[in-house]
Order: structure tokens, then sequence, then C-alpha cells
């Protein structure tokens, strides 16, 4: 029905038909796209229409200081979030176009009073350049492989020894920095680990967990042999939990945990973007607000990787295994297992092919500091961003109305608020029914049945998910 090139030529083609606001300089910048694509079934189900209706690039985080008690700037502007935040905004505009009587390309009326569901034949996958940061990052190297970060040598003296292997392994993604507390990525440089591990194993030389410990890499071309290495995530492991190794070669991460998004100096409080496609595929990518209206979460049925280093067994791995024995979900939720593809086609913004066509006059290679988000909504779709406000905005407007992003927690909930008022009394959801319901965190929280498998994913597979100060989420 559908390939995982075509996707990925989908997505590509339609970055590049945006404007050329906030895209990376050719040769200088690079960034990241992901995007969620629309699959409807024809009517004879033999063919499927595909249409992009979510799209984002970026690479970067804001640190904890800078982060918002009015819910304006964005925290993560890692293009997997720009784009599952934009597809958010879609589905608010096409369930207002179903409650108010309108033609919505995507829902239908549902089982419960007021409640609606995705059309049959209509599904969502997800589209990300590169495999995503963190866990699913984490996998070995192969000798015939372009490495993103040198193998790491033996180490010759303790402790001291092992903060230069990680000063090593990490510098390039962390060195550069564009407005205050934005915080680099490291999917330029993604590294990871395959295998059916357990969710708290280390990486080792056991033959029962990695016969690659046995050997050496060959390239018979260079004739120069490899020792066992992993490609890295620069993401961290979250604090009070299992830690990395940062020994040499397949030592040096520990795979099945938490990691939080790299920068310099102020750790950042953003999960990585295996973490958060893991969450995705549980409680789905609507989010709590919209499911007051759902019958039941909204999933991706495929996660479509772009040409890059990639593993399959890591992919499992990170989005399937940690969460495999989550039980006592509530009814309508369940363990999504979404296909998982990789395409042949390379993205041409990404840092290895930004590297390629890069001269020596143009300075050198950095991340770029805009964030694109377009979404397939009637009015602005296009919302470009750096440091987590819009592009352009002079300090003197930082915090108004003006310098928003139209994908920020604040405007999504506003957006959110125009379609409760535009349901009619009789049609609206009974969680939406309580007049004490004022903030964002109260509709948050009201919804009651997607709380409840969110606390039951935390306590069952990760308990030590960051959740950032409850102050910064009492905005209205």
């Amino acid at each position: 029905m559908w390939s995982p090139d075509e996707i990925a030529s989908l997505c590509y083609n339609h970055f590049n038909k945006l404007p050329k606001r906030g895209k990376p300089e050719a040769g200088r910048e690079w960034t990241l796209l992901a995007a969620v694509v629309l699959l409807t079934d024809s009517s004879d189900q033999k063919t499927v229409q595909k249409q992009v209706v979510s799209l984002g690039t970026g690479t970067k985080c804001i640190g904890q200081s800078a982060m918002s008690m009015k819910g304006d700037i964005l925290n993560d502007s890692h293009a997997e979030v720009i784009a599952r935040r934009g597809g958010v905004r879609y589905l608010t505009e096409q369930l207002h176009r179903a409650v108010t009587g309108q033609s919505s390309d995507v829902f239908c009326p549902g089982a419960g009073k007021g409640k609606w569901t995705v059309k049959p034949g209509v599904s969502f996958l997800f589209f990300t350049s590169q495999t995503p940061c963190g866990d699913a990052s984490i996998f070995p190297t192969t000798g015939s492989q372009a490495q993103p970060c040198e193998p790491v040598k033996a180490a010759q003296n303790g402790e001291s020894e092992r903060r230069g292997l990680k000063r090593h392994a990490e510098s390039e993604l962390e060195e550069t920095r564009q407005g205050p507390g934005m915080k680099t990525s490291d999917n330029h440089s993604s590294c990871r680990k395959s295998g059916d591990a357990d969710e708290r194993e280390v990486i080792t030389g056991n033959k029962e967990h990695n016969q690659l410990n046995e050997v050496s890499y060959y390239q018979p071309d260079v004739k120069k042999v490899y020792p066992p290495d992993l490609h890295r995530t620069g993401a961290k492991c979250v604090p009070d939990g299992p830690t990395d190794p940062l020994k040499p070669g397949l030592l040096y991460h520990s795979v099945g945990v938490l990691r939080v998004k790299p920068g310099r100096g102020e750790r950042t409080l953003s999960l990585s973007c295996s973490d958060k496609l893991t969450r995705w595929a549980v409680l789905g990518f609507q989010g709590a607000l919209l499911s007051h209206y759902l019958q039941g979460p909204i999933y991706f049925s495929a996660v479509v990787v772009g040409k890059g280093p990639y593993n399959h067994q890591a992919m499992q791995r990170a989005m399937r295994t940690r969460c495999s024995h989550v039980r006592g979900l509530p009814s309508g939720f369940s363990i999504q297992a979404p296909e998982l593809l990789q395409a042949s086609l390379e993205f041409t913004h990404n840092h290895t092919h930004t590297e390629s066509k890069h001269t020596h006059t143009q300075g050198r290679i950095s991340p770029c500091g805009a964030a694109i988000s377009w979404c397939a909504v009637s009015q602005h779709p296009l919302d470009v961003t750096a440091n987590g406000y819009k592009q352009g905005v002079t300090k003197k407007a930082l915090g108004t109305l003006q310098a928003r992003s139209l994908i920020s927690k604040v405007e999504l909930f506003h957006s959110f608020l125009k379609l409760r008022a535009a349901t009619e009394d009789a049609q609206l959801p009974e969680t939406l029914r309580g007049n004490e319901l004022r903030t964002y965190w109260d509709y948050k929280q009201a919804a009651g049945v997607y709380q409840q498998a969110w606390t039951q994913l935390r306590l069952q597979a990760f308990p030590l998910w960051l959740r950032g100060p409850r102050e910064l989420l009492r905005f209205h």
C-alpha cells in the first residue's frame, strides 16, 4: 500500500516546498526533520492517500531556568516533538470541524456522549529523518559503517580517563549553543546498541549478551582492525537511576533507561525522543486535553526512519520491550507496537550531508538555531521559532502574545478552549462539565481515563520519568 521510501520522499518534498525562513544554510547548518502523515484508504481499499498533516524541524531544548510559568515558550524543539505538537494542533481543528457540523477528514461520532472516533480507513504514521535520540540510538557500530563518533580507546587510568572519554564523545554535541539556555541535541551522532536487552542491562562483554566483544571488525579495503564500539547518544541518564559506565567500546552506555536531552551547563527536563515516542505508543499522541473528546487514544500505526545509523532491535527495545510488561491499562488503551521501518532516502539537511557539502570558507558546521512547524490548518499553518519563541522577536517583545509559538502549551490550550466553547452543551463530554476547571493543569487532570493510563505506565515502566514543577502548568 505504501513503502518507507514513499513516505520519506513525501516528507522531504513537503519540506522543500516550504518558504526559506527557518531553513538551515546549505553547507554550514544542519537540522532534523519529522512529520505526521495521514493515511486514508480508498473506497476499494486498493490504494492509500498519503498527506503530511504536520511537519517539524529542530535540534534544541531550553534549560529548566528558562521555562515559563505562562506556558508561552517551547521547552523542547527537537523535530519529533515539534511534529507531534503540530499534529495536536491539526487534530484540534479537525475536532472543531466535527463538533460544529462541518466535514472532518479524521473524525466521526463515537459511541459515548460527546465522544468522537477516528473514521474507518484513517490512520497516522510518524516519520523521522534520523533515529530518535536516547535509547533507540544505542547500538553497535559495524566496521563498514561511517561512525558519527570515533571508537573509544581503552582507558588508561581510573575516573579521570572516564571523564575524558565522556568529554571526547560529547564535545561535538554540546559545544554549539545559540541563544540563552538553548541545548543542542545529539541526533547527528546518535550512537546505539542492539539486542533484546533487559531494561536495566548494561552492555557487557559476556558471550550470552553480546558476541561482538569476541571479534574485531575488519575492513578489507582499509586493512584496518576496528575494536567493537557503540554508536552513542548525548542524552544523559535521568537522575537517581542507573548511570552510564562510560567505559571503552561496548561498555560505554546502559540501555533501556530514561534519558534527558543534552546541553552545556544546566540540565534540561526534556526526556529523549525515544522516551517520548514510547509514551505516545501507550497513551496516544493526542495528549490529555483532546482525550476529553475521544473514544480512545490515537496511535501511530508505523514509525519510519530515514537513511542513517539505525538498528531495528534497538528501536524495538526502546519502543516496545521497555513497556511490554505494563498491565491494568484502562479500556481503550493498550501497549501498541507500531511497525518499525527504515527508508533508504537521506535528508539532505542532516549533519552528514551538510558536512559533505561544507567548505572551509563557511566557518564551522553548526545546528540550525530555528525550528519550523507546519501543519494542515486553515489559519497560519507555518510557525518558525528560535530559543522557544517566534523567530525574529525582539527582547522587548519576549513574553508577549506576539512572541508566542502557535504550538506552545498556552496556544494549544486556548485552541482547546475554543473547541470547548464551540461544543453544544448537550454534546459536551461529561469530563468537561465541572465548573471548577480553570487552568491548563485542571483540564489535563480532569481527563481521568488518560491520567489513569499515564499513572500505570509511570508506576510499572517509567517511575523515574521527570515531571516539571506543577506551578509551570497553572496558566489559563
